[in-house]
């Protein structure tokens, strides 16, 4: 192991820095007057955090125990594998890559409309065309583009340099999300946290509005878990670069559970801080929502100022935290699928410094389409990747029980409190959460294009694993297990 930390330099803080900078990313700054909405209040969508947090720890830490049990690229994809057989790993490699893939034209989609907090008339002109109810402009397209070529090349340089630039940007939306937080509880009030539950004002809640399925406040803190999953879904990133890892494989594993945990509080606090700065009924009333705009009417002066740029700034140092995550990730996952000849073989491939290129050039392409797009697919982007998570997640959990039972002897550096009774709670939660999303009428529920958009993703899914068999058979199936799992023997 030392042999590997002198060459690959990548620490469990630098993993902890990829995945909670993964997890928090632009959602804190840009959606969270939508959690509000959507919830009732700041108050039930910040005890749906907390709600998620008991859900997301047994998930995490089965990952905790995996990931220095398998320390391969592929992650769930992987565990599957090793607990089942090559279909059910395809589906939770699938799943996972379409959840991966989505955030990563949702972040270039999204920095055009962060950075137009900061440069008011970015989007000046005619629109080049509309899609979804939503214009796009040129400027969207160049800026998206750009920024996706950064980041292209940036990780064409590897983990190590990819989690340096993680690092820095983590501690920048950190820092003005702390800033910002402190900034509500000076200038704010407990009075603009009522009504602590209401969906009842129409001109939020009114026809072609933001509509909502729930009718109590147990409803409203239910609600968050319909997309939850998509803003707490960034510790994916960290199983997908543990082979680079160096120092204590173990810990790699438990910044799984400290970035999940972190993420949850995180959101939470900040929903209440922001909600006791201004009232939150009002706040959705803002013609640029974000939390930058609130400190605007907050603090109408040079302090109101000054917050607005923070909160700006800490805004895109958590789009491209986020958006470099999963990136690698992705690239990651498919070089994972590819050594198993899931996916085409090619993707296998890694150049003379261990980088997976063929994955990476998707990511890219996939990228670059995401400008083109408009943002008024994002909310069902966030529903479909949400439930993509959830079911890799699911198959996760099983695969702990599973290996538990199959292989008892093999080597685990951590096990998690509870053993298999963790992992059957874990399975039982992640099962419910999956079906429910699929549910109409329940808080739950994702919504009719976003359960159409996961049906369409997995049927194609299925049509391209049976359409690489023949590929896939003419290796056999020990030398594909072989070469997938070869790898762990060097952590």
């Amino acid at each position: 192991m030392s042999n590997q930390t002198e060459k690959k330099g990548v620490s469990a803080v630098d993993f902890f820095c990829i995945g909670f900078g993964a997890i928090v990313g632009v959602g804190w700054a840009v959606a969270i007057n939508g959690w509000m909405t959507s919830c009732g209040g700041p108050v039930p969508a910040a005890i749906g955090y907390i709600v998620a947090l008991v859900m997301m720890i047994p998930i995490a830490l089965c990952y905790c125990e995996l990931v220095p049990m398998l320390p391969v690229a592929g992650g769930g994809m992987a565990f599957a594998y090793r607990a089942f057989n090559e279909k059910i790993s395809f589906i939770s490699g699938w799943a996972a890559f379409g959840a991966f893939v989505s955030i990563i034209p949702w972040e270039a989609i999204q920095i055009t409309d962060v950075l137009g907090y900061l440069v008011p008339n970015i989007k000046s002109g005619d629109p080049l065309y509309n899609i979804a109810n939503t214009d796009v402009y040129l400027v969207t397209i160049i800026i998206g583009t750009i920024c996706s070529l950064l980041l292209f090349a940036l990780n064409m340089r590897g983990l190590a340099a990819a989690a340096m630039v993680q690092k820095i940007l983590c501690f920048v939306l950190v820092g003005a999300a702390i800033v910002g937080a402190v900034a509500c509880l000076i200038g704010g009030s407990a009075e603009n946290w009522q009504p602590i539950y209401d969906v009842s004002d129409p001109t939020i809640y009114g026809e072609g509005l933001k509509e909502v399925s729930h009718k109590s406040m147990f409803g409203g803190i239910m609600a968050i878990l319909a997309s939850a999953p998509f803003f707490l879904a960034g510790f994916e990133t960290i199983p997908q670069g543990v082979e680079d890892a160096g120092g204590d494989i173990t810990n790699v594993g438990k910044t799984v559970v400290l970035s999940v945990s972190l993420a949850c509080v995180f959101y939470a606090i900040l929903l209440i801080c922001f909600g006791y700065g201004w009232p939150w009924q009002q706040f959705a009333h803002m013609e640029n929502p974000s939390a930058a705009t609130m400190f605007q009417s907050l603090y109408p002066n040079a302090v109101g100022t000054f917050l607005y740029w923070l909160i700006t700034i800490g805004a895109i140092a958590g789009l491209f935290t986020t958006w470099n995550g999963f990136f690698m990730a992705s690239a990651s996952l498919l070089m994972g699928m590819g050594r198993g000849c899931l996916v085409p073989k090619v993707f296998a491939k890694q150049n003379k410094n261990g980088i997976p290129v063929p994955g990476l050039v998707v990511c890219l392409v996939l990228s670059l389409i995401g400008p083109f797009l408009g943002a008024g697919l994002i909310e069902d982007i966030t529903s479909f990747s949400a439930a993509a998570f959830v079911l890799s997640w699911t198959i996760t959990s099983y695969s702990l029980i599973r290996l538990r039972k199959t292989e008892p002897n093999l080597e685990r550096p951590y096990k998690i409190p509870g053993g298999i009774a963790m992992g059957i709670f874990s399975a039982i939660v992640t099962t419910v959460v999956f079906i429910l999303l699929f549910v109409p009428n329940n808080p739950v529920y994702m919504g009719k294009t976003a359960s159409l958009m996961f049906v369409g993703w997995m049927v194609i899914g299925i049509i391209l694993f049976l359409a690489s068999a023949i590929q896939r058979n003419r290796i056999p199936k020990e030398e594909r297990a072989a070469a997938m799992f070869s790898h762990a023997k060097d952590a």
